[in-house]
């Protein structure tokens, strides 16, 4: 039986600014995250693409991926995700196989097809393209194409990037990204850390519809986990209501910088919201090192999952670090 200890576990930075950080003290703390989860044994750190949302810092998502990638050694950096549909698939062929020639076999490519921003925004970044969310699967044939070995005649070429193999990831939060995933053979990422309510359909729409490709032989399931762990559980469960608050402000249709924690969640949102923000953080996990090796060890068992992508998004960048420090010391005890 899977467990905690038995299973790969990642982390998924948002690039989220807290109230009292710059954007620069945000991404001098996401270089000392992913320095930090690197010494600890994570498998991958991931950044996210966003645009336009006030809190998060990870626009320009191939850009940080090669600043993380520049100060770490070993951990592999990527995209958790590129929405492709916001970009040509020729240039984030080039921008990804000039980041695996830098850093070679530590880039990974995650694809997703929202927008990543609201509908104003992703209209100002496509311009006058008509690409379309179910656009997607042919998106991602053409971004395959251009990191395959260059036919003697073919007049684009994607320089770096053709004859290179570059790990792909489909993300997604629907069923229809598993059922792409299953049907290209790739692994699946949902993105439970917000998004948890149809996870384990797509999980079994992703297993039961795999099909064997050159580069997955069985399907491999990975799942955004948010887990916010501290020395205490009381602890633990009062630094969480900076997630919470953030997740109100998705509710409330105004997104803001990181706030800090509350002792009362309840003097804040109302009864209906807080329904709604639960819904979104149904996954989330909060606790002493007990408690998360508990939480994690039961959501493996029900979900299969083969790696966790860990979000764990404090306002303090030492209680963050602190968190990954506990997370990884729950997958190390002894069952």
């Amino acid at each position: 039986m899977k467990t905690l200890a038995s299973t790969a576990i990642s982390v998924l930075d948002l690039a989220k600014i807290s109230a009292d950080n710059t954007i620069a003290q945000t991404y001098a703390n996401c270089k000392r995250t992913a320095q930090h989860v690197e010494q600890l044994g994570y498998t991958r750190y991931w950044l996210a693409e966003h645009h336009n949302i006030e809190g998060i810092a990870s626009a320009a998502t191939s850009v940080l991926i090669g600043y993380i990638a520049e100060n770490t050694k070993t951990i592999r950096v990527g995209s958790g995700g590129i929405m492709l549909p916001n970009h040509s698939p020729l240039i984030v062929a080039e921008q990804f196989a000039t980041l695996e020639t830098l850093y070679p076999g530590r880039i990974d490519l995650g694809l997703g097809r929202a927008p990543g921003t609201d509908r104003q925004t992703m209209l100002a970044i496509r311009r006058d393209s008509p690409t379309r969310a179910d656009d997607f699967g042919t998106m991602i044939e053409e971004l395959l194409y251009y990191f395959k070995t260059p036919e003697p005649d073919q007049k684009v070429r994607a320089i770096p990037g053709a004859g290179m193999e570059i790990p792909i990831y489909i993300l997604g939060s629907s069923l229809f990204s598993a059922r792409l995933a299953a049907q290209l053979g790739r692994p699946y990422a949902f993105a439970g850390h917000f998004a948890p309510s149809d996870m384990m359909k797509a999980f079994d729409i992703y297993r039961s519809q795999f099909r064997p490709s050159a580069v997955l032989q069985k399907p491999y399931v990975m799942m955004g986990v948010p887990v916010i762990a501290a020395d205490s559980d009381e602890r633990a469960a009062y630094l969480a209501t900076s997630v919470q608050q953030a997740f109100l402000g998705m509710v409330r249709g105004n997104r803001k910088l990181n706030l800090p924690p509350v002792p009362n969640m309840d003097a804040i949102w109302s009864p209906h919201e807080k329904q709604a923000v639960q819904s979104m953080l149904g996954l989330l996990v909060t606790g002493g090192v007990t408690r998360v090796r508990q939480e994690l060890d039961e959501l493996i068992r029900v979900t299969g999952a083969d790696e966790l992508v860990i979000t764990s998004d404090t306002y303090e960048h030492s209680d963050r670090l602190r968190s990954y420090e506990i997370i990884m010391s729950a997958k190390k005890i002894e069952p």
